[in-house]
Formats: C-alpha cells, structure tokens, sequence
C-alpha cells in the first residue's frame, strides 16, 4: 500500500484492522484504547465535583479503569458498527458512559440505602398555601395509596429508590445484585400499575 493511501487509511479505517489479528490488529487496539482513554478523562474531569476526596491519581485510575472496560466492550459490540457515524464517535460513546457510570458508583460507594419497600410514606402532602389545592391533596393521597398497594415490594423499593432518594440506576443495580435493564422493567411496571390505580380511581384521564 502506498504512503498516500496508508495515511487516509491510519486516519479514518484503522478500526477495521480490530477485527483482524497480529500487528496490526495490535496497533489498532492500543489506538482505540487511547481514544478511550481521552474520553474517559475528559468525563471524569467534567465530574469531578461529586468526587471532592478524591486526588488526581485516584482519579485518573478511575478513567483507565472506564477505558479498560470500554474496550472491552466495543472489542465485543464491533459487529454492532454500522458506518452511520464516525468509528471513533460511536466507540467515544462506550467511555463516556463507563466514565459516568463509575464515578456515579464510586460517589455512593459507603453510603447507606436503605431500600425500605415501605418508604413511600415519604411522599409528603404540599404545605397549606396557593397551590396547594384540595385537589392536588387527593391526588398524592390516591399517589401514596398506589404505591402501598398496587405495587409489590420490590416495585415500591425500586420506585422509591429512584424517584425519591435519587439513587443512580446502576448503583442500585449493584446494590441488588440486579442490572439496568431489570430495573428499568420494574420501574416501568410500576409506573404502569400506579398509572392504573390512579385512573380507576378517576384520578387521571386517558388511556394506561
């Protein structure tokens, strides 16, 4: 191959060499590993301030930890390339989320959840004034009773979980034993059960 079709080459396919082996294929991966790696750094950068604890190398071994497993992950989801974006926009992706995913776990990491099926009580009715309105006070009460009781433990712990106390998807999968997809079913059906009861209590309109 010529020094003036190499170059294109190197710039824009050098991620076909990935589904090859030997040097090249090599090459190629220490190349999407740096790639990962800025991308990672720049997520944990922007970040930053949920991790005040935490010191430069700690948190550049974050990033190489999100790289690492971002290879991983597009070295096994290559087949899932379809050309409709840049190689390199599509593999950046698989960082950023690695990088946000570990930073949002290593922010709880200590932090206790209690995952109280019953904490649904939490719920507070708004406080007396203008927007409060007698309406709005039945529709938290009819709120409050869906959660009790068209919902199952688990659904209610995950609902909370995520609409109340804010816990991030993927650290509640881990604290669960569970996965994001699960959760999101689960949080998906209860809405869909709480959505129910509120309508067949003439609280909302229109279809489930």
């Amino acid at each position: 191959m010529s020094a003036i079709t190499e170059a294109p080459r190197l710039a824009e396919e050098w991620h076909l060499d990935l589904h090859g082996d030997g040097p090249r294929r090599d090459e190629a991966v220490a190349q999407l590993h740096a790639l990962l790696l800025r991308a990672a750094r720049f997520e944990v950068a922007r970040r930053r301030s949920s991790l005040p604890q935490l010191g430069a190398a700690e948190l550049d071994e974050l990033a190489q930890e999100a790289a690492a497993d971002a290879a991983v992950s597009v070295l096994r989801r290559l087949d899932d390339f379809r050309g409709e974006s840049r190689f390199t926009t599509w593999a950046y992706k698989f960082a950023l989320l690695e990088a946000s995913v570990k930073v949002r776990r290593r922010a709880w990491r200590g932090r206790e959840l209690t995952l109280d099926p019953d904490a649904w009580g939490q719920f507070e009715h708004p406080a007396p004034g203008p927007e409060a309105t007698a309406e709005r006070a039945a529709l938290l009460a009819a709120v409050q009773e869906g959660i009790r009781t068209a919902l199952t433990p688990r659904q209610r712990r995950v609902l909370v979980a995520l609409a109340v106390d804010g816990v991030p998807i993927d650290v509640l999968a881990e604290r669960l034993g569970s996965n994001r997809n699960a959760l999101y079913k689960t949080l998906h059906d209860a809405r869909r059960r709480l959505r129910r009861h509120l309508e067949d209590g003439d609280h909302l309109g229109g279809p489930a």
